[in-house]
C-alpha cells in the first residue's frame, strides 16, 4: 500500500480529533490540511516498519499546540456568559446535557481536554495515545482520570455506583456516558 493511501485511510479520525480540539469545522479543516502538508513534505521521517496512525496524530497535535498562542486561532467572547440566560425549547434536556458536558469538556486544562477527546474519540491504545501526546502512558492515564473526574463534577455527578458503573462504564445524571478505556 501506498505511503499516500495510509495518509487517507486516516483522515475521518484526523478531522475528529482536529475538529475536537478546535471546536470550529474551518479551524479543524486548516488544521488536518497543515498536518497533512507536514506528513507528505516529512514523509521521510516516518518509518515504515512502525504504525502510521500515531506518527499522523502526533503531528497534528503539536500543529494544534504551535497554533494555539497564534493570534490566528484565539477565540475571543465579549461577554463570558454571553446567550446563557436565552429561553431553551422544551424537549431538548437531551442536546442540553451534551451542551453542558463539551462545555464542561472545553473548561479542562489543554493538556487533559487534549488527552480524554483522543482517548474518547479515537481509542487508542494507552501506549499508542501517549506516543501521540508525548507522554508516558502513566501521565496519560492520570491525565484522563483527572479530566473524567472534573467533566463529572462540572456536570454535577455525585451519584453512587450502578451496575453500568462496575463493568466500567458510567452514565452521569446528564445522560453522559462516561466509558473506562483499557
Amino acid at each position: 500500500m501506498k505511503f499516500e493511501q495510509k495518509v487517507c485511510e486516516h483522515i475521518p479520525g484526523l478531522m475528529r480529533y482536529a475538529f475536537a480540539l478546535c471546536g470550529e469545522k474551518a479551524q479543524a479543516e486548516d488544521l488536518v490540511q497543515d498536518c497533512l502538508e507536514r506528513a507528505l513534505r516529512k514523509r521521510h521521517l516516518w518509518r515504515p516498519a512502525s504504525t502510521i496512525k500515531p506518527w499522523l496524530f502526533r503531528i497534528l497535535y503539536h500543529i494544534y499546540l504551535n497554533q494555539r498562542g497564534s493570534a490566528r486561532y484565539r477565540k475571543e467572547s465579549l461577554m463570558e456568559n454571553a446567550g446563557e440566560n436565552l429561553a431553551e425549547p422544551s424537549g431538548h434536556e437531551a442536546a442540553l446535557h451534551c451542551r453542558d458536558a463539551m462545555a464542561a469538556i472545553y473548561r479542562l486544562p489543554e493538556e487533559q481536554r487534549s488527552a480524554l477527546l483522543l482517548m474518547v474519540l479515537e481509542g487508542p491504545s494507552y501506549k499508542e495515545a501517549a506516543e501521540i501526546l508525548g507522554v508516558n502512558a502513566g501521565t496519560l492515564r492520570s491525565r484522563v482520570s483527572r479530566a473524567r473526574e472534573t467533566v463529572r463534577k462540572f456536570c454535577g455527578e455525585e451519584g453512587s455506583k450502578s451496575s453500568a458503573e462496575i463493568s466500567g462504564e458510567r452514565i452521569t445524571q446528564s445522560g453522559v456516558l462516561l466509558q473506562r478505556v483499557k
